[in-house]
């Protein structure tokens, strides 16, 4: 069941990683993007990872810790705070800049890396939660927890998938526009996915040595994502002037996903 479990983690971050490449291969039938339409991908993937929080990771966290009676609460909280601190540990150090920002605006310690490269961390940064978040979904079926299933787990790769297409085109497109040539902002779009398979397979790994830690390693990615969402997607998102059109689109990806793990899981 080890072997596998880790092959199907594997697999689904090959798989999500697949899917933003699909996006970013936008960038060969078109020349830009609206900033409309950027914001309006930008919400759906923050609904997706919202609810994919709840309903794929912190829930069961605490049903899994359920025989600690009112203290079931705990590792799930005490693993979505980890998880946050250690997203503003990575935001505070790695170099980034978001879109729509000026070079000055760079986060993390000071460098000379150009901007282009600075907008692709910024994603990549926020690509290590879903990976680790697939990963320790398929780790926890070598548990054998009613809690943990297949079709669960299937669920949270697909709704990460589904908001990985709109989230590649996100990433060539604005580079294109920025000046970088088709194959270039492809490239770059598609690279800032690498980094889910590796943490998928890495989450997996962690998890299905060590049982005991499950659900706060579900609580760790939550709280990973959460940080993901509130710190970039959704201020990227309400920054222009479609703050209405963005907030439904959030609607929307969270029902999307909610419909995905509860009819799936």
């Amino acid at each position: 069941m080890f072997d596998s479990v880790i092959f199907f983690a594997l697999l689904a971050g090959l798989f999500t990683w697949g899917i933003t490449a699909l996006g970013a291969a936008t960038v060969f039938f078109a020349k830009d993007v609206s900033r409309k339409l950027l914001d309006l991908m930008l919400g759906f993937a923050a609904g997706v990872m919202l609810a994919a929080s709840f309903w794929s990771l912190l829930a069961p966290a605490i049903e899994m810790s359920s025989d600690l009676g009112r203290f079931a609460f705990f590792p799930a909280m005490l693993g979505f705070i980890l998880g946050a601190l250690f997203l503003r540990g990575i935001d505070y150090i790695l170099p980034h800049l978001h879109f729509g920002k000026e070079i000055e605006d760079a986060e993390g310690i000071p460098t000379t890396w150009k901007r282009n490269t600075l907008l692709i961390l910024a994603i990549t940064l926020h690509n290590i939660p879903e990976g680790l978040a697939i990963g320790v979904a398929f780790g926890a079926l070598d548990a054998g927890l009613p809690s943990a299933t297949l079709s669960g787990a299937i669920a949270l790769a697909l709704g990460i998938g589904l908001q990985n297409f709109p989230e590649g085109a996100a990433v060539s497109l604005p580079l294109r526009m920025e000046g970088k040539s088709r194959f270039s902002a492809f490239m770059s779009g598609q690279l800032s996915a690498i980094v889910e398979p590796i943490a998928a397979v890495i989450g997996a790994y962690a998890v299905s040595m060590m049982h005991p830690l499950l659900p706060y390693a579900l609580a760790f990615a939550a709280g990973a994502m959460v940080f993901v969402v509130v710190e970039q997607l959704i201020p990227e998102s309400q920054s222009g002037d479609n703050a209405d059109a963005a907030t439904l689109s959030l609607i929307a990806g969270f029902s999307v996903m909610m419909m995905l793990d509860v009819a799936l899981g």
